[in-house]
């Protein structure tokens, strides 16, 4: 019989305000009895609902059944048919508006905890699995990827097992992607990360560091090299700024540029190496999604007394996950909500403080969000050393500007066919967040195993 308790298994963590002080895992993760437990809440239901919110299609029931059972490598064996980074997807997947968000019994309480039982397995399986004996079956035919991101990357494996020979070329010197550069060490542990890479060059996947498409190579290079087809998922990396007064004082980062200090260049291994970025004891963050979360949070382990989040609209127009916005709370962020930045004053060249007016909501915009208006008169300054701009991003332009019959919306996306991912070059396909905008990880991976199976489809023609 099914387990019908209401409420998921809680999740193990660390106090707020202990680990608002390191960079170890917030969620420190089921126990075996745990994953079980929670497992049999499932129902099993014949439609399957939880399936149709998964963008990479992992059979939901079949895992959770042998969970149930105590079969945990199986239940890997039946992720991974679909998903090549399951302990990545169990911790940064917004579940709730996904799988979990069609789960049946969140109708009448809480949906089943899918997430967190996808990381147990992973984590099971990194602890306690053997690798698999691989053999694979070369076709002779070959593919570029560019970027090692979620999108380049799960279009690199889903084609390695197909028999291709698959390089990626990355721009940094570290593969990973976001994955490396952007979610911080508490949320993401680049360890595991890292493992998760390795199960992709196991299968014969080449990687090239310290390439830039575009710089160090083009497109019309790859395709003389010898490439049959090329993949572009190079992500959206690219800060937007609020054009104000006062962006250019030093204390003032984009919140891509402050994370990646922190992440790939290790400022968040305190003591061990210099940390290679300033805060200092008032900082602002501005913007209210999950990017901002991760630049406020992170401040506060840097030893920020104070960390605010700006925002122009309400709570419930936050656009951040729940479980992203509660942790901050937890851990002392102080939310300054329909305020919208006006001006960054400085002295000497530093930043002193950030001006903010404070708004009302009107009609709603194209968005369907309601419309933040100032209240005249309302402006005040909240003190601070350092402020953070995390207010989205948008491709980099080099890729687009070096390839030809490469078409491109307004704002920088890649334009390609929404069924195949194909670009409006032949034989170039794009996918991730260079054709969307800044998304999700397991967008970015639905988007390379769709161009996987184009790429796969039209070279077997060839």
């Amino acid at each position: 019989m099914p387990n019908m308790s209401p409420t998921k298994v809680p999740m193990p963590q660390q106090d707020p305000n202990v680990r608002n002080k390191n960079f170890e895992e917030v969620a420190t993760g089921y126990t075996a009895e745990m994953a079980m437990e929670e497992a049999t809440r499932c129902i099993n239901c014949k439609n399957r609902p939880c399936m149709t919110g998964c963008p990479v299609n992992v059979p939901i029931p079949g895992f959770i059944e042998q969970v149930a059972a105590g079969n945990f490598e199986k239940a890997y064996e039946i992720i991974t048919s679909e998903n090549a980074l399951p302990a990545i997807c169990g911790r940064v997947c917004p579940q709730e508006n996904q799988c979990e968000g069609k789960c049946i019994r969140g109708i009448k309480g809480e949906s089943v905890s899918i997430g967190r039982l996808e990381r147990f397995v992973a984590d099971y399986h990194m602890a306690h699995g053997a690798k698999a004996e691989l053999n694979i079956e070369k076709n002779g035919k070959r593919v570029a990827v560019v970027g090692s991101g979620p999108a380049g990357i799960t279009c690199a494996g889903e084609l390695a097992k197909k028999g291709y020979d698959v390089t990626i070329f990355e721009a940094l010197h570290k593969a990973g992607g976001v994955l490396s550069y952007g979610i911080p060490e508490f949320r993401l542990p680049k360890s595991l990360v890292a493992k998760e890479l390795e199960n992709i060059t196991d299968l014969g996947v080449d990687l090239e560091t310290n390439v830039v498409i575009g710089r160090s190579l083009t497109v019309d290079d790859l395709f003389a090299r010898g490439f049959d087809a090329v993949f572009l998922g190079t992500g959206a990396g690219l800060p937007n700024f609020l054009r104000i007064p006062g962006e250019n004082l030093l204390g003032v980062y984009s919140a891509n540029e402050f994370l990646t200090r922190v992440n790939l260049m290790k400022g968040y291994k305190k003591g061990e190496v210099p940390t290679p970025v300033k805060v200092g004891k008032r900082v602002a963050v501005v913007g209210a999604g999950n990017v901002a979360m991760d630049a406020a949070r992170t401040a506060k382990r840097l030893g920020a007394e104070e960390v605010y989040i700006v925002y122009r609209r309400g709570a419930e127009e936050v656009p951040a996950r729940k479980e992203e916005v509660e942790h901050a709370k937890e851990e002392g962020v102080i939310f300054k909500l329909l305020n919208n930045p006006v001006e960054i004053h400085g002295e000497d060249g530093w930043v002193t403080g950030i001006e903010v007016v404070a708004q009302e909501l009107g009609e709603p915009d194209a968005s369907g969000r309601r419309r933040p208006q100032p209240i005249e008169g309302s402006n005040t300054v909240i003190p601070v050393e350092t402020v953070v701009i995390a207010i989205g991003q948008s491709p980099n332009p080099l890729i687009r500007q070096t390839t030809e019959g490469l078409e491109t919306q307004k704002w920088g996306g890649i334009i390609v066919n929404e069924e195949t991912g194909e670009s409006t070059r032949e034989h170039v396909y794009a996918g991730g967040d260079v054709v969307t905008g800044a998304a999700t990880v397991i967008l970015a991976m639905g988007a390379g195993k769709k161009a996987a199976k184009a790429i796969d489809e039209s070279l077997k023609e060839m």
